[in-house]
């Protein structure tokens, strides 16, 4: 069986998802795991866009070792050598560089000519080939390109020095059909083709990425791009895990396999939902939390009798483990170090600790403690970006009843370390809390987005909160944990706020040292 290449690009088009805004330390967490996810070459940004996507893109291309790195960069000159400096120690560098070649991309957006396109797509990728050993370019918009012009001029970019082209269906607007006879076409009317990778990338507009891209390796495609859980700009991308495990149950159709540690799917999938914010449907093909549950008394009569009844992929296949290990207030610090390494994650020994304390602080709360939980600590302490100046709750108190006006009394610690105390009331205990909050707090904020959710199951699981904001003009994204909800979405609430105020700090403190 031939294998796919496994093109991940959560950190780049996964991150353009409204509302998602990743700093440099969950993109490297995401990083890590999309490495022993066993990913072929992973997209880790636009170095040109920012100096953090520069720095972030530059620090994962620093670390990781046993997949291809590359960032994104349009056909102009300074993208590419930003992109050089922030991709050349990665293991094989490699550069994307994308141009539209669809009538309507370059008649209202580049405003040129089809001639114009090709010398621009030439010049880029002939300059790229200079530095970068490996460089991908892409027909934006490709599934709604002219198919002479698109023969024409990937022709062309491979004399050039080309080394993978790309076509995507950028706005999710093709059929699994029609795609398939794009790239039979390329094939057929491109007379150097087989001297680079053919590679698709779909987004989900019409909820057709999965298909359209299983249609594009029917048709001689062998590399696949797209992120985890499906994520990305408008309907998302093409979910990966959905692909791989596609071809594994069907091998006997696909004839093709991937690179994929299967195993890690589920561990990569949740770590994304957390960092991102962004959810998992419950009925998400491979890592819904109903992907392997049974309600039907005749499904779960013959799930019992032999699982392959209504199974045809096994939780274990993809890393949900049935019988998992609780920890308990009794477990101790070696039992804990033990299953954190089995859950694949190396802490510096203060992390450990600080870890480590914070679980058995959660034994006293909680009678078992389960990977879920585990996973939520891991996250909170890998996370959590420490700085001198940032508000920090000391108290808070909330009443609230039937008969009551809901009212939040908070002190709270400034970043200029002054003690504030304040209370508001609201519709709701949230509201009335995040009202006193917004008054304390010296930034202009706005309240986007506001989200609950448990970990795991029980009337002891923790509460998970999630909220995006706009802090001063600055998308900004907080994450909140706590066994108490009102707890929690004061975590979350300070997270958003405090990620802002690092940001600020880091910007001024770079601002200062390039002064003087």
């Amino acid at each position: 069986m031939s294998q796919i290449k496994i093109f991940d690009t959560t950190l780049r088009d996964g991150e353009q998802s409204p509302g998602v805004n990743l700093n440099q330390l969950e993109k490297m967490e995401i990083a890590k795991q999309l490495e022993r996810l066993g990913i072929d070459r992973m997209e880790a940004g636009f170095p040109a866009s920012s100096k953090g996507d520069f720095n972030a893109v530059k620090a994962i291309a620093e670390t990781i070792k046993e997949t291809s790195i590359t960032g994104l960069a349009r056909s102009v000159k300074s993208e590419v050598d930003i992109s050089w400096e922030a991709l050349k120690s990665s293991a094989e560098p490699c550069l994307h560089l994308v141009l539209a070649t669809s009538p309507i991309h370059m008649t209202y957006k580049l405003k040129k000519s089809p001639d114009q396109v090709i010398e621009m797509a030439v010049n880029s990728v002939a300059y790229a080939r200079k530095k970068f050993p490996q460089v991908q370019w892409s027909a934006e918009d490709a599934s709604r390109s002219d198919l002479p012009f698109l023969a024409q001029i990937i022709e062309r970019v491979i004399d050039a020095g080309a080394t993978v082209i790309n076509l995507p269906d950028t706005v999710g607007y093709t059929t699994p059909i029609e795609y398939g006879k794009m790239f039979r076409y390329i094939k057929e009317n491109v007379p150097n083709i087989d001297r680079v990778h053919l590679s698709c990338h779909c987004h989900n507009d019409l909820g057709m990425a999965v298909a359209n891209s299983l249609a594009a390796i029917e048709n001689g495609v062998t590399q696949v791009e797209g992120t985890i859980n499906g994520i990305g700009e408008r309907a998302g991308n093409t979910a990966l895990e959905e692909v791989a495990v596609a071809l594994k149950i069907r091998g006997d159709y696909y004839k093709h396999t991937t690179g994929m540690r299967l195993e890690e799917i589920k561990r990569t999938s949740d770590l994304v939902s957390k960092l991102t914010g962004m959810q998992i449907q419950a009925n998400k093909a491979i890592t819904g939390r109903n992907a392997f549950a049974h309600e039907s008394g005749i499904h779960q009569d013959g799930v019992l009798k032999h699982a392959a009844t209504y199974e045809i992929i096994t939780p274990e296949m993809v890393g949900v483990n049935k019988n998992t290990i609780f920890l308990g207030k009794h477990s101790g610090r070696h039992a804990f170090t033990v299953r954190l390494k089995e859950l694949g994650y190396e802490l510096t020994e203060e992390k450990l600790q600080e870890a480590f304390e914070a679980f058995k602080l959660l034994t006293d709360r909680k009678k078992e403690i389960t990977d879920d939980d585990l996973f939520t600590i891991l996250m909170e302490v890998q996370t959590d970006t420490s700085a001198i100046n940032k508000y920090e709750l000391e108290m808070f108190q909330v009443q609230y009843g039937t008969e009551n006006v809901p009212t939040a009394t908070v002190v709270l610690n400034t970043p200029e370390n002054k003690r504030v105390e304040k209370a508001c009331t609201g519709q709701g205990s949230v509201e009335a809390l995040y009202e006193t909050l917004d008054a304390i707090i010296q930034e202009e904020l706005q309240l986007v987005d506001y989200q609950l959710s448990s970990v795991g199951r029980g009337k002891d699981a923790l509460a998970e909160s999630y909220v995006q904001m706009i802090v001063n003009g600055e998308p900004v994204n907080g994450r909140g944990t706590a066994q108490d909800v009102i707890e929690a979405s004061a975590n979350a609430f300070l997270n958003a706020v405090n990620r802002y105020v690092i940001q600020a700090q880091s910007k001024q403190n770079q601002k200062t040292g390039t002064t003087k």
